[in-house]
């Protein structure tokens, strides 16, 4: 059963050494992440799962300890999923970015409440499939506790990386208030094709989220709500 969760955004530049002389730009976010992450530690949760976007090669599941880096974005970083375990790492995938983004955020706050495993997920995936994934997720243990990582619109202004488009802010906004009200119908009726045209990469994990939290009766507030650069960056907490 889901007793708690935790939105974040997962851009790079969250990683002050990857955005170096703009990293103050995000204090207020990742501040707001530390704070999500805390309620995820106060669930007493018996098992932890990390859900982010990702490309065909990283989708599917990640062990505990899987390894990520931020060497693409030009910074010699490597983080990784949670603290080692076990002795398959020689052949494990790299995590994709939001997954690494992840594992710098719980080494962060110093990850040690529950195992962990992360889930990289395509963000073309249909509603119906994010919803059955998250009923699973939600089943595989008494006590889950969810990271899930993922932008909203990337089109809120000109210089955005999808470039401005007038439909971007209200669907950010729908979004924001579902996360924060912990709105489970509200998050699965969002709109695939509009949600693929403004470059959203949360709406899939967000939407594992509602078929997780299935019948927790969970309650959430929204963290952090802005678009730097043009993306909006949502931080929620649901417990």
């Amino acid at each position: 059963m889901l007793v708690a969760a935790a939105v974040c955004p997962c851009p790079p530049l969250l990683v002050p050494e990857v955005a170096a002389g703009a990293a103050p730009e995000l204090d207020a976010a990742r501040a707001a992440c530390t704070d999500a992450l805390g309620v995820l530690a106060a669930s007493r949760p018996d098992r932890l799962v990390v859900v982010g976007p990702a490309a065909p090669s990283g989708r599917g599941p990640h062990p505990q300890g899987a390894r990520g880096s931020f060497r693409g974005f030009g910074v010699d970083l490597d983080v990784r999923l949670g603290a080692p375990d076990g002795d398959g790492e020689a052949t494990e995938r790299e995590l994709p970015a939001s997954l690494a983004v992840a594992g710098w955020l719980l080494e962060r706050t110093g990850w040690s409440a529950a195992p962990l495993e992360g889930l990289g997920v395509g963000e073309p995936l249909a509603a119906e499939r994010c919803i059955q994934t998250g009923q699973q997720i939600a089943g595989s243990a008494d006590r889950v506790a969810l990271l899930v990582m993922g932008d909203a619109s990337a089109c809120r202004t000109l210089k955005a990386p999808g470039y401005l488009d007038e439909r971007a802010a209200d669907f950010d906004a729908e979004a924001a208030r579902a996360l924060g009200a912990a709105d489970v119908a509200a998050l699965k009726a969002l709109d695939e094709e509009l949600a693929y045209e403004l470059k959203v990469a949360g709406r899939a994990p967000w939407q594992v989220l509602a078929g997780a939290a299935e019948g927790a009766d969970l309650r959430g507030q929204l963290l952090f709500d802005d678009a730097p650069y043009g993306v909006g960056y949502l931080v929620a907490a649901w417990s």
